[in-house]
């Protein structure tokens, strides 16, 4: 073994990794080479358990271990499925027959039928309404109460019966377990202090062999995998609180693939040789929130809650700018609720989108009653008082949304005489601000946030619901004809329609403006090129489903 193998798997260096280095030092899941064949992966998520019935942190890793039935990859990839090998739905719109993969077997050599698929959502389902309700993680029971009966019609069939029309069976991010191990569980256990430990027991390709929370997570080969046994050894995915050091890993080469990089990392890692860049598209977007309250937990200023104010406000804002300055081009400007990764569902607007145009945005100001009439450069409300906003933000668990763009928007709002203070707050202190005034919440201004769903048609048009206010619906934002269309769609298997219903809801909310859609960040990750080959091209890694791992092949 040559000087360079020995040192592809150099240790980040102990200043890197503060009070963690111990325990890496004297952790097998760190040290190597490429002769080993085990990938290793970092990013800065981090779960605090492997059961996915009593929390959202552990998506990943367990994606890799667990399948969807269906998924959003299976949607839009054909070489991608998940437990189902196919699907469809009858003619009255309720009843779905998933076609489970023949032949397919656990990790532990169990058979793996569509008993274990009914048995996951029946085990779900059956807790609605009961103290111990299953409603707190991954796996949950919101969608099922739509749901008549989940039967295994055989080991290889799946039938789902609805209660209404609804694309909820094929949409769900349900992640199937094995009835073996879980029913025994009991929903208090499930729920709080059941930990499922490894080795977890699952269909997908990488199984989860060892957990240490806030360090990583080992996985092994599946053997029993339904396309055959992954062709590297291992993988390993570490939990880093900072991007640098996944930045420093990548370089080091101590990491094959790192992910949720700064633009700065990203452009760095470009320049070196053995390191491929890419960057992909995800589901997050990031807005511009207004407290559209009334009463009791309202904002400083009535004027918050007038549609042509805050419409007037959107022609103050360059989202295009928001990309090239804070983003470092690392995005596509907002418009709507959907962004461009939802493609069955993405619209420009260009017949109704605002324009970045100050000039106009002071005339529809103006227009509105809302001016300066004493020229001190500050507005006046329509009773001819002048008011400041303030704009609180925090950093984002998602991607990181730069200050430098909430310091964009204060200086344009700045410039057509609408002051704004900034207030950066923790995630749990904002979380806290936008609750329902009942609950503590409001006596905001505005917000930049931003939330990362699915590309599902109820999860893009969540955050105008009134079922949602206090937790996705940051703007407090009501409309009976939005929730009207939200509750067809909610209804719709048919996608043309769904589009329609989707594209008039988009459009609504667009006019009256609760929020202006910032941009669509992208999600920067390298990968070194010196191990392993396989990757994707445009997304070097799914964000719904474990691809590629389950087809790298070492170098």
């Amino acid at each position: 073994m040559n000087e360079w193998s020995l040192s592809r798997r150099a240790i980040i260096k102990a200043m890197l990794m503060g009070s963690a280095m111990p325990l890496i030092l004297n952790s097998r899941a760190f040290a190597g080479s490429c002769d080993d064949h085990i990938v290793r992966i970092a990013s800065t998520s981090s779960p605090d358990t492997m059961n996915i019935f009593a929390t959202w942190s552990s998506g990943w890793p367990t994606y890799f271990t667990y399948d969807f039935l269906v998924g959003p990859d299976a949607q839009r990839h054909d070489d991608r499925k998940g437990f189902a090998k196919e699907w469809s739905v009858a003619d009255d719109k309720l009843t779905w027959t998933f076609k489970i993969w023949p032949g397919m077997k656990w990790s532990d050599g169990q058979p793996a039928s569509a008993r274990d698929a009914a048995f996951t959502y029946n085990y779900l389902r059956d807790s609605i309404g009961k103290s111990d309700e299953l409603n707190l993680g991954w796996n949950n029971t919101d969608g099922l109460q739509n749901v008549e009966s989940i039967t295994a019609l055989d080991d290889e069939t799946l039938q789902m019966v609805t209660k209404l029309p609804t694309r909820w069976p094929i949409d769900n991010l349900t992640q199937i377990v094995p009835e073996h191990i879980w029913k025994d569980i009991s929903y208090a256990d499930a729920r709080s202090t059941f930990r499922n430990d490894p080795p977890l027991v699952g269909t997908g390709p990488m199984i989860i062999e060892e957990f240490q929370q806030g360090q990583f997570a080992r996985m092994t080969p599946n053997k029993y995998f339904r396309t055959g046994q992954p062709k590297t050894s291992g993988l390993v995915w570490h939990f880093f609180k900072s991007p640098d050091l996944v930045a420093q890993g990548l370089k080091s080469g101590s990491l094959d693939y790192g992910t949720f990089l700064t633009a700065a990392q990203w452009a760095d890692l470009s320049k070196d040789p053995a390191i491929v860049v890419g960057e992909s598209r995800t589901e997050q977007r990031n807005s511009l929130a207004f407290n559209t309250l009334s009463g009791k937990g309202a904002g400083s200023t009535r004027a918050l809650q007038d549609p042509a104010f805050r419409d007037a406000i959107g022609y103050a804002i360059d989202q295009k700018a928001i990309v090239e300055r804070a983003l470092r081009g690392h995005g596509d400007p907002g418009v709507g609720l959907v962004m461009p990764s939802a493609s069955d569902f993405y619209s420009e607007l260009s017949d109704i989108r605002r324009h970045f145009d100050l000039a106009e945005a002071g005339r529809r100001l103006d227009a509105a009653g809302y001016r300066d009439t004493n020229g001190d450069g500050v507005r006046e409300d329509k009773e001819g008082k002048s008011f400041q906003l303030e704009l609180i933000t925090a950093p984002s668990g998602n991607i990181e949304m730069p200050i430098a763009a909430v310091q964009l928007i204060a200086g344009w709002l700045g410039q057509i005489g609408i002051p704004v203070s900034v207030t950066q707050l923790d995630a749990g202190a904002l979380q806290a601000r936008y609750k329902t005034p009942e609950n503590g919440g409001g006596g905001w201004d505005l917000i930049v946030g931003d939330n990362w769903l699915t590309p599902a048609p109820h999860d893009l048009l969540v955050v105008g619901s009134s079922k949602a206010i206090g937790t996705f619906n940051k703007s407090y934002w009501t409309n009976e004809k939005f929730d009207k269309l939200l509750s067809e769609v909610e209804v719709t298997v048919d996608l043309k329609k769904s589009q329609e219903l989707v594209d008039q809801a988009v459009r609504l909310i667009y006019t009256e403006a609760p929020y202006i859609m910032l941009c669509y960040p992208t999600l920067l990750e390298a990968r070194r090129k010196d191990c392993f080959e396989g990757w994707g091209t445009q997304d070097i890694m799914s964000q719904w489903g474990y691809f590629p791992f389950d087809r790298l092949r070492p170098v």
